[in-house]
C-alpha cells in the first residue's frame, strides 16, 4: 500500500484557551493522521509560539474510543447503537414530554464547546430555545464566574493584562509557564525574566516554574490569597501609596471603603500568610512606583478560600495605584462574540441583551453569573423531591462526571434525571451515564472555531477549515441540533426556501432578505444559527456549512463595533461591512485581525455611569470582615492541605483521552516535600492512599521541594477510563474529583474549592 504525499495544514491548538496557530503535516495509510506538528508564524496573535501539549493532537483525533454511531442506554446499563433517525425522533419527543409536563425550566443545558469548539453552541442555542431552556453551565462557572461578577460590579467590562509591555507582572494562583493565559506566555515570561528594569512577582504557595522565575515569589500558605491580597492593599492605603490624582479623576467609592482599608491589620495578616511582612511592604511599594502593572490571577485563588473576595481585592490593587488604560496595564478586549451573551442564550441574530435582574437557581437558590449556574450545585439541584427540579440535562463536549466535583454524587445525578443526552467525540465518563450518546465530528473534521478574543488593541479571529473528512457514522453539532430542532417541527422547508430564493441572488440579497425576516418573524431571530446553517451553509465549501453562524456574528459584530471595525479595514455600510469581514475570516487560514482599538477606548468600555470604575462592592466588606478571624479550623483527621487539579507538562484537557503519549516516567504523581515524605516513610515512587471526607485514591509519591510542608498536590485532566483499541479499559493516573466536595464553594459564585482539600496521606505497604 502506497503512503499518502504528506501535507501541512493550517489549524489552532484545542488545549487551552490561547487556541494558538499551528501547522500540521497529515498523511499515514488512512490518510487520517497528524504527523508532524510546527508553530505557524502567519498567525497573528500567536506568530508561530508552540508549547509541547500541541503534540498529543493526533491522540485526540485518532482516539480508539471515538464513537461512530448515536447510543442508547439499556434497562441494564449497558448501549446499544441506534440510526441517527431513531435517535433524533426519540430524543426530541422526550425533551418534548418533559417541556409539557414540567416546563422548559425543568431543563438544564451543561457545556458549549470546551476550549476548541465553540461554533456548535450557536447551532444548540437554537434546539434551547425551541424546547424552553432557562439554565445553563459549563466550565466557566467553576472558575472564573466570581472574577467575572467583580469586574461586572467594578469595571462593567471584561479587562486583559498587557504582559509583553509591563513594567511589573503579578500572578495569583497563576503558573502561566504550564497554564498559559496570554499569547506567546513563556516567551514574554523569559523577556521578563531577563530584563533587570522589570519585575515579576508570583503569589503561590509552590515553587512553580513561574514562580522560580519570579523577582519575588510570595510564598503563601495554602488558602491565605484573600490575606495576602488584603495585606498589600492594606499597605497601599495606610502608607499614602494610592495614586490620588488618577484615583479621584477616574474612580468613585474609595471614601466608602478607605475607612475599612486603614485598618486592616497588615501585620497580623502577613503572619496569617506566612509572608514577612517586611516584603510584602517591598512589594507594594514596587507595585505603587511602577510606570505599567499587568496582573492576571487564575485557580490558585479561584478555586480557593475567599475567592470572590480575592477577585476583589487584587484589583483593588492595581487600580489604587492607577494602572488601568494604557499600554503595560489592563485593557478591555473586543470581543466577536461575547461569552457572557452566549451564556445566557444570547447568540442568535438580532437579539437584545435583556435588563439585568438578579436570578437564582431553582433549587439551590444560588446565584446565576453571567448565565450559568454554579457548578458545585447541580447535583443538589437534582437530587430531591423539590417540584422545580432539573428533569433533564443536555450536555456537549463537557464532561462533568469527571471534572466537577464530587464524581460520586454528580454520577447520582445523572442517574436519576428523566432524560440525559451528551454530544461528544468519544464514550466519556459522563457518556457512560446518559440515556443516549450522540456522537459528533471531531474538531478537525469541520469548521471550528473559538470566541477566546483577549488581545489588545488589535483583536484576531480565527476559523479553521477542516484538515479530513468526518468520521463515518459522525455528525458537526450543527447537523444535529438542526435535526432536532426541525423534528420538534419548528423549522422547515418553508422557513428556508425564501432564503434559498434570495441567496441565488447573491449575499447581498440573501443579507436583505435575513434582516427583513428577523424584523416580520420572531422565529427568524430565535433560530438564526439554524437558519443560516441550512441555506447560507449550502453554499460554503465542502465540511464548512457550520461556519454559517460566523456570518451573523460578523454582521452583529460591525453594527456594534463600527469604530473598531473600521480601524481594522471592515467599515461602511454594516451589511456590506459584515459581508466584507465574513468573506476575510473564511479566507484566513490563519486568522484574521478583526478589530483595531486605541487606549481611549478603555475608558469608553467602562460600562458604569461617567465611565467612572467604581471602588466600593459592599457585598464583599463583610467578607473582609471575616479575614480578621484567621483561616478556618480543620479537622486534625486531614492535616494535609490538596491542591486538586495542578497544571504539569504531563496534563492538558480531557479531550485527549489516549495517555499513550507518555512514555517516560510517572504520570499522575501525588506531589510532597520530602520531608513530609520522610515522616511518612515513603520514598519517591512509592504508593501511597490519599484520603478526603468524599473518597479515597491510590498514586504514586514524588518528592518536591516545590510543595510546602503539609501541602499536597494531584494533576489535572487525568485518571480517565479510556478504552483502548482492543476494547481494554486503561486508566492512567487519578481522577481528582473523587476527592472533592461539592458542598465546599464561595459563599457567592459558588465556585468550588479544588485548591484547598483537606487530606490524609498514608503510605501503602508493599
Amino acid at each position: 500500500m502506497t503512503t499518502p504525499n504528506l501535507e501541512w495544514k493550517k489549524t489552532a491548538c484545542i488545549l487551552c484557551s490561547l487556541n494558538c496557530g499551528i501547522e500540521v503535516q497529515t498523511g499515514g495509510e488512512d490518510g487520517r493522521r497528524i504527523i508532524k506538528i510546527r508553530g505557524d508564524d502567519d498567525h497573528p496573535v500567536s506568530r508561530g509560539y508552540l508549547c509541547e501539549k500541541s503534540q498529543r493532537m493526533d491522540y485526540y483525533q485518532n482516539g480508539a474510543d471515538r464513537l461512530s454511531s448515536p447510543m442508547r442506554r439499556r434497562a441494564d446499563g449497558s448501549y446499544e447503537a441506534i440510526d441517527w433517525d431513531t435517535a433524533i425522533r426519540e430524543i426530541a419527543q422526550k425533551f418534548k414530554d418533559i417541556q409539557t409536563r414540567h416546563g422548559g425550566e425543568s431543563i438544564l443545558y451543561y457545556g458549549g464547546g470546551g476550549q476548541g469548539n465553540h461554533l456548535g453552541g450557536g447551532y444548540a442555542d437554537s434546539f434551547l430555545k425551541a424546547v424552553g431552556n432557562q439554565y445553563r453551565s459549563n466550565a466557566l462557572a467553576q472558575e472564573k464566574t466570581g472574577e467575572f461578577w467583580v469586574q461586572g460590579k467594578m469595571l462593567g467590562t471584561g479587562v486583559h493584562g498587557d504582559f509583553e509591555h509591563c513594567e511589573v507582572a503579578l500572578f495569583i494562583g497563576k503558573n502561566p509557564w504550564q497554564s498559559h493565559g496570554f499569547a506567546r506566555s513563556r516567551v514574554v515570561l523569559r523577556d521578563i525574566q531577563k530584563d533587570p528594569k522589570r519585575t515579576m512577582i508570583v503569589i503561590d504557595p509552590r515553587r512553580s516554574e513561574t514562580a522560580a522565575m519570579a523577582d519575588y515569589h510570595l510564598a503563601i500558605k495554602p488558602g491565605t490569597d484573600a490575606w495576602c491580597l488584603a495585606a498589600l492593599v492594606g499597605i497601599i492605603v495606610q502608607e499614602g501609596l494610592v495614586d490620588k490624582a488618577w484615583v479621584t479623576q477616574h474612580t468613585t467609592g474609595l471614601d466608602a471603603i478607605a475607612p475599612k482599608l486603614q485598618l486592616i491589620p497588615v501585620a497580623q495578616y502577613a503572619e496569617v500568610c506566612g509572608v514577612d511582612e517586611a516584603l510584602l511592604r517591598e512589594v507594594a511599594r514596587r507595585i505603587a512606583q511602577a510606570s505599567s502593572v499587568s496582573v492576571m490571577e487564575d485557580l490558585g485563588l479561584q478555586m480557593n478560600l475567599h475567592s470572590t473576595l480575592g477577585s476583589y481585592l487584587q484589583r483593588l490593587i492595581w487600580l489604587l495605584t492607577g494602572h488601568y488604560g494604557r499600554q503595560g496595564t489592563s485593557n478591555p478586549p473586543v470581543p466577536l462574540l461575547s461569552l457572557s451573551k452566549a451564556s445566557k442564550g444570547e447568540t442568535s441574530v438580532g437579539s437584545q441583551q435583556a435588563k439585568r435582574v438578579e436570578r437564582r437557581s431553582p433549587v439551590a437558590n444560588a446565584k446565576i453569573i453571567i448565565g450559568l449556574i454554579p457548578c458545585n450545585v447541580i447535583p443538589e439541584e437534582i437530587l430531591t423531591d423539590h417540584p422545580k427540579r432539573y428533569r433533564a440535562m443536555l450536555i456537549q463536549s463537557g464532561n462533568p462526571v469527571h471534572s466537577l466535583a464530587d464524581s460520586k454524587r454528580m454520577r447520582q445525578a445523572l442517574r436519576a434525571l428523566e432524560l440525559s443526552v451528551v454530544v461528544d467525540v468519544a464514550m466519556t465518563e459522563t457518556a457512560r451515564e446518559a440515556d443516549y450518546v450522540l456522537p459528533a465530528s471531531s474538531q478537525f473534521e469541520k469548521a471550528e472555531a473559538t470566541f477566546f478574543n483577549l488581545e489588545f488593541p488589535r483583536n484576531a479571529f480565527h476559523l479553521r477549515q477542516p484538515l479530513f473528512d468526518p468520521l463515518p457514522g459522525t455528525l458537526p453539532e450543527a447537523e444535529i441540533y438542526a435535526r432536532l430542532v426541525e423534528a420538534l417541527g419548528e423549522l422547515g422547508e418553508k422557513d428556508y426556501a425564501p432564503l434559498r430564493r434570495a441567496l441565488k441572488l447573491g449575499r447581498t440579497a440573501f443579507g436583505l432578505a435575513f434582516f427583513m425576516a428577523v424584523l416580520r418573524k420572531p422565529k427568524t431571530m430565535k433560530y438564526a444559527a439554524v437558519l443560516l446553517y441550512r441555506t447560507l451553509g449550502e453554499r460554503l465549501p465542502k465540511h464548512m456549512a457550520s461556519a454559517a453562524a460566523v456570518w451573523g456574528i460578523a454582521q452583529l459584530y460591525v453594527q456594534g463595533n463600527s469604530r473598531a471595525a473600521e480601524r481594522a479595514g471592515f467599515g461602511g455600510f454594516s451589511l456590506f461591512a459584515g459581508e466584507r469581514l465574513f468573506n476575510a475570516i473564511l479566507a484566513g487560514r490563519s486568522g484574521v485581525v478583526y478589530a483595531d482599538i486605541d487606549y481611549k477606548d478603555s475608558w469608553l468600555a467602562v460600562g458604569l455611569p461617567g465611565h467612572r470604575i467604581n471602588l466600593h462592592i459592599p457585598e464583599l466588606l463583610p467578607e473582609l470582615d471575616k479575614l480578621s478571624s484567621g483561616v478556618p479550623a480543620r479537622d486534625p483527621a486531614y492535616p494535609f492541605i490538596l491542591a486538586a487539579g495542578e497544571r504539569r507538562s504531563d496534563t492538558s484537557n480531557t479531550a485527549v483521552r489516549d495517555a499513550s503519549w507518555h512514555k517516560k516516567g510517572l504520570f499522575g504523581t501525588l506531589r510532597i516535600n520530602p520531608e513530609d515524605a520522610q515522616a511518612l516513610g515513603c520514598l519517591a515512587g512509592d504508593m501511597v492512599r490519599v484520603s478526603t471526607k468524599r473518597g479515597t485514591l491510590d498514586a504514586p509519591v514524588e518528592l518536591s521541594e516545590a510543595m510546602q510542608r503539609g501541602h499536597v498536590s494531584l494533576p489535572n485532566g487525568q485518571g480517565l477510563d479510556y478504552r483502548d483499541a482492543q476494547g481494554n479499559v486503561v486508566r492512567k493516573g487519578v481522577p481528582p474529583n473523587e476527592l472533592t466536595d461539592s458542598a465546599d464553594r464561595d459563599f457567592l459564585a459558588g465556585t468550588p474549592w479544588h485548591k484547598y482539600v483537606p487530606a490524609h496521606v498514608a503510605r501503602l505497604q508493599a
